[in-house]
């Protein structure tokens, strides 16, 4: 799966500054409620979500970078949002270092099992240290997009070159 077929340009934030994880979670919360009706997923529920997901362990993937997830009561499509931070925040993460990039992502309750390759998918490809670099320098939102546009066009090109050659090599067999 694409990055770009879960997160928007619009849910992306450049150079955002938070005191906390729980400021940020918050922050989050109000980010998600204003694409979802309030009544249906509360800012409150967010918060709540990821902040107990991340009492089950820590989300930090190391080099830097977070991947907080959290279900969705409603909907059927998975809602994922960026942040680059302009400081690096306290995560607690295995590796002991802050945090400056983090990758949300809200999936539906009833699509979790669905997710979970991708998600691991996800956590592998945030971790490369050309992409997160790319994301550090990034100096505005759409450029921040465009560097997951490439990544998404990359790796696309990437899983077509193994499909080809495992073709290959069947074929041979």
């Amino acid at each position: 799966m694409k990055f770009t077929e879960i997160l928007t340009p619009d849910n992306i934030r450049q150079g955002m500054v938070y005191s906390s994880k729980k400021t940020m979670f918050e922050s989050i919360g109000r980010m998600v409620e204003s694409k979802i009706a309030e009544s249906e997923f509360p800012s409150s529920q967010c918060f709540a979500g990821l902040f107990n997901r991340e009492k089950l362990g820590c989300t930090g993937l190391g080099n830097g970078v977070a991947m907080p997830r959290a279900k969705l009561p409603v909907g059927d499509k998975a809602i994922a949002i960026f942040l680059q931070l302009s400081e690096p925040l306290d995560y607690d993460a295995l590796d002991k270092r802050d945090v400056d990039l983090i990758f949300v992502t809200l999936i539906p309750e009833g699509m979790c099992s669905q997710y979970i390759s991708v998600l691991e998918e996800f956590s592998q490809r945030l971790t490369d240290k050309s992409l997160c670099k790319q994301l550090r320098a990034a100096q505005s939102a759409d450029e921040i997009w465009q560097i997951f546009e490439y990544a998404d066009k990359a790796f696309e090109q990437q899983n077509e070159q193994q499909s080809q050659q495992q073709n290959q090599t069947e074929q041979t067999e």
